[in-house]
């Protein structure tokens, strides 16, 4: 089994890299899933297009999107992992914990109860957390030439927290997360992944 996500705040680049990472990630899995949360199954995707959208209090959308990874869980993810397939996840619960928690407040009591819940057992393998600061990230946001989401339109203090809370989840458990320069040059960042993607 080996089940990757990808994290960072907005305007990090994750969606950049992400077809070199599955690229990279064939070489070692013949069978390789990209997938994305809120969404990845028709019911998720449904929540997804509400919690991006629509304003709502913190504690509704923390399980709006629990309610959306669970039906993911169910029906793509453990299905994948079980038939030996290599599961690439642009988000899962750490950017709960780290965008409802710490940025909104969230108690992360409810969010590991949550996620327990709604993935028992299961666990990434590895993580890469993309990281940069605020203004590379708002600057990278702001050439996307489309119109924003809601947590893309937060303000710095909201970046801020949301970042610190995925550089102390690095802290807390270094042997799953990798913190990937997301500021640096492509070349740099993809280095950089490949480094991160050793011994899976």
């Amino acid at each position: 089994m080996k089940f990757l996500t990808l994290e960072g705040v907005d305007g990090a680049g994750k969606s950049t890299h992400i077809e070199f990472i599955a690229d990279a990630v064939r070489t070692k899995s013949a069978h390789v899933i990209v997938t994305r949360e809120p969404g990845g199954t028709d019911l998720a995707e449904r929540l997804r297009q509400t919690i991006l959208a629509e304003p709502m209090p913190p504690v509704l959308e923390t399980l709006l999107i629990f309610a959306a990874r669970a039906d993911h869980v169910t029906r793509v993810i453990r299905p994948a992992l079980a038939a030996g397939s290599f599961v690439i996840c642009d988000r899962f619960s750490d950017a709960t914990a780290a965008y409802q928690g710490a940025g909104h407040g969230v108690s992360a009591e409810l969010i590991a109860r949550l996620a327990e819940a709604a993935h028992p057992g299961l666990q990434p393998d590895r993580t890469l957390v993309f990281d940069c600061p605020y203004e590379v990230a708002s600057a990278r946001l702001a050439k996307a030439g489309r119109t924003l989401d809601r947590f893309e339109r937060e303000d710095r203090a909201f970046f801020e927290r949301v970042r610190a809370a995925y550089l102390a989840l690095a802290e807390d458990e270094p042997v799953r997360v990798h913190v990937i320069d997301a500021s640096a040059d492509a070349a740099a960042v993809r280095k950089q992944i490949k480094s991160a993607l050793q011994g899976l």
